[in-house]
């Protein structure tokens, strides 16, 4: 079985663009977890544009009420990192994105970025809070993320995404499961994310051994489509089945 984990940034971004608490965060996380999702993520950028550092902290109440974990998601810098050791979330995703960045859309260098990423690591794993490392598909030196202290990756799955149903798509796939083999072999947990959608999704979680599948903006488009019952009912089962 894979984890569902809903990243609520959308809702967040909602809520800003009305300068109240409406829609609301917790609320709305609330609602996915009753309706079968296994945990939620948090992805707060520096300028604070959608979700905000306060999330954290209130969603990690409500995830440690509900024996769930919370997945907080972001660029490494002083302040984002105070926040995570504040608030001690279940596991901590570092994401390569420049301040300025308008969606996640690459991995780390995990050559050029080991002396920045090593110090963080270490001090995730001291306080208990498991790490992931955003990372490419096609990246060949995944076993360096266990090198550096890494407990998992997340797959960036934008290009399976952008190609599925498409003549390349099949190749792009084995790559996606050549990756995830590689960093199993490598002692890593693999998650993955980005623009996975309702479409998509299961043939994705063919790829044994996925712990964990973060979707956000697709999830948010398809509850407008479908409705929010109907929506989470089939990630549920999509996600059951992986």
């Amino acid at each position: 079985m894979t984890a569902l984990s809903i990243n609520i940034n959308k809702i967040a971004l909602l809520r800003n663009s009305r300068g109240r608490n409406y829609p609301d965060v917790q609320a709305f996380a609330a609602r996915c977890l009753d309706l079968g999702a296994r945990g939620i993520t948090l992805h707060p950028r520096q300028d604070q544009r959608h979700a905000r550092y306060s999330d954290v902290e209130t969603l990690g109440v409500l995830c440690q009420a509900r024996c769930v974990e919370l997945n907080v998601e972001g660029y490494p810098a002083p302040d984002f990192l105070e926040v995570v050791k504040r608030n001690k979330p279940a596991q901590c995703t570092l994401v390569p994105d420049a301040p300025d960045q308008l969606t996640s859309d690459h991995g780390w260098d995990l050559r050029k970025d080991a002396d920045f990423l090593r110090p963080v690591l270490a001090e995730l794993k001291a306080l208990g809070i498991r790490s992931s490392l955003f990372i490419d598909y096609d990246n060949q030196d995944m076993h360096l993320a266990k090198e550096l202290g890494a407990d998992r990756v997340e797959l960036y799955t934008e290009p399976y995404a952008e190609h599925f149903g498409t003549a390349k798509g099949e190749e792009i796939f084995q790559g996606f499961a050549a990756a995830a083999k590689r960093a199993q072999d490598a002692g890593l947990g693999v998650n993955a994310g980005h623009d996975l959608n309702l479409d998509n999704l299961a043939k994705f979680l063919t790829i044994p051994g996925i712990l964990e599948v973060s979707i956000g903006h697709a999830v948010i488009v398809e509850c407008l489509e479908q409705g929010i019952v109907e929506v989470l009912t089939k990630y549920a089962k999509i996600c059951q089945q992986g």
